[in-house]
């Protein structure tokens, strides 16, 4: 629920996870995605959605969406115009309204991070305007489900409750940004509950926009390997029940885990390339841990970007590098995005879920192909499945325009 503004307090009410739902390329639900995350399985494989014959490249992880949605609140034409982000979406929300254990409820805000939203409506409008200029059928449903607001709202319908919606596309970060906005309404004051995440489909127009840009690996994603030659693109969907601690002990809820720190920031040295030296990214991570109140010292595990393209990877090695100083040398570090590919908007908040499971289940995320470091890793890489002592997660999430984004989770004993 939404609470009136207040002035800050003097201790920020601590915010935890009592929810989490996923959907990947390895699975639909925790348990599946936390077995291939833990031993490193990849999921990429010929692309089947639409045509790529005159793509470089022709692999994606696509997911396995089921034939029909578990039961919710939508009716027969809600479910009907669903596309493969929507019903993802869904799928993610349920999972992780049911494991909080929530309640229909009103004014509860909802903030969602994605980049394509209802890309494949889109799309289908598109093609119809082209072949049959004069047909108009099913056009206006497409161009009003085009807007990711509608798609949230579909959420809100299928969980049936109410609230303000709340839509962060800013590229790669935009999960990340998500979650770290909804962290920011409880501590504030603004509310005592918050849904977030961020989801993002494969389309036709996104991959062959990244291939014809020539960002995808035509051979394997390896991300901090010097021989990294590209990123890979998969979707999915992941959503975050968050709540304040007094909320959750109120109710006996099962904590996931805690979130402690945010931080964001905008990189304005170009479009599409970062810093070359890190120098936002590094700012970044020095404010989320300030906003945390811990040290490099006190990170257990990196889930860092890690998107494999050459830049990238570089300039984050370096901010890593300069950030943990002499922790460096131990601090385990892995990119998920080499088992699932680069979900987008999508990615910072699977990321962040991710980060709960290692954090539950006491593993590292292992990159299974990675085999040469970039000479800028002055931190290992994660490159094999083994269990770990794992208490304090920082997740990175880094997007096109310069945006960054770091969270901070910990552990819940």
């Amino acid at each position: 629920m939404l609470f009136p503004p207040t002035s800050s307090p003097a201790a920020p009410p601590r915010v935890v996870v009592t929810g989490a739902g996923i959907v990947t390329a390895l699975g639909l639900g925790w348990k599946p995605n936390a077995e291939g995350f833990r031993v490193g399985c990849r999921a990429f494989r010929p692309v089947s959605l639409f045509d790529v014959s005159r793509q470089r490249v022709k692999v994606a992880a696509e997911v396995d969406l089921p034939a029909t949605l578990p039961p919710s609140r939508l009716n027969y034409r809600q479910l009907a115009r669903l596309d493969r982000a929507g019903k993802m979406l869904v799928l993610a929300a349920q999972e992780a309204w049911q494991q909080a254990g929530w309640e229909s409820a009103e004014n509860l805000p909802l903030v969602l991070g994605t980049t394509a939203g209802g890309m494949l409506h889109g799309e289908a409008y598109y093609r119809q305007a082209l072949r049959q200029p004069s047909r108009q059928r099913q056009q206006a449903t497409r161009a009003i489900h085009y807007q990711p607001q509608v798609q949230a709202r579909m959420v809100l319908d299928a969980l049936n409750y109410s609230g303000p919606i709340t839509i962060i596309s800013n590229a790669c970060a935009s999960g990340g940004n998500a979650i770290g906005h909804a962290f920011d309404l409880i501590r504030l004051g603004q509310a005592e509950r918050v849904v977030a995440g961020g989801y993002d489909a494969l389309g036709e127009m996104v991959f062959s926009g990244f291939d014809s840009l020539q960002a995808l690996s035509p051979t394997v994603c390896r991300p901090f390997d010097a021989r990294r030659d590209g990123l890979a693109l998969g979707e999915g969907a992941a959503i975050v029940n968050l709540e304040t601690l007094e909320s959750a002990r109120r109710r006996g809820a099962e904590i996931l885990g805690e979130v402690i720190g945010y931080g964001t920031a905008i990189d304005q040295h170009h479009l599409t390339q970062p810093h070359p030296q890190g120098h936002t990214t590094l700012n970044v991570m020095r404010q989320a841990c300030a906003n945390a109140r811990v040290t490099p010292e006190e990170i257990d595990y990196v889930n860092a970007h890690g998107t494999g393209t050459v830049l990238n990877d570089n300039s984050e090695a370096l901010a890593i590098s300069e950030w943990a100083g002499r922790r460096a040398a131990t601090l385990p570090v892995s990119s998920t995005k080499a088992s699932i590919g680069h979900l987008l908007g999508g990615a910072g908040a699977v990321e962040a879920v991710i980060s709960l499971m290692t954090l539950r289940e006491q593993w590292l995320p292992p990159e299974i192909e990675f085999e040469t470091p970039d000479p800028a890793c002055k931190f290992p890489i994660v490159q094999k499945p083994q269990d770990a002592s794992v208490k304090v997660v920082l997740s990175n999430s880094f997007g096109f325009g310069g945006v960054n984004a770091s969270l901070i989770f910990r552990r819940w004993a």
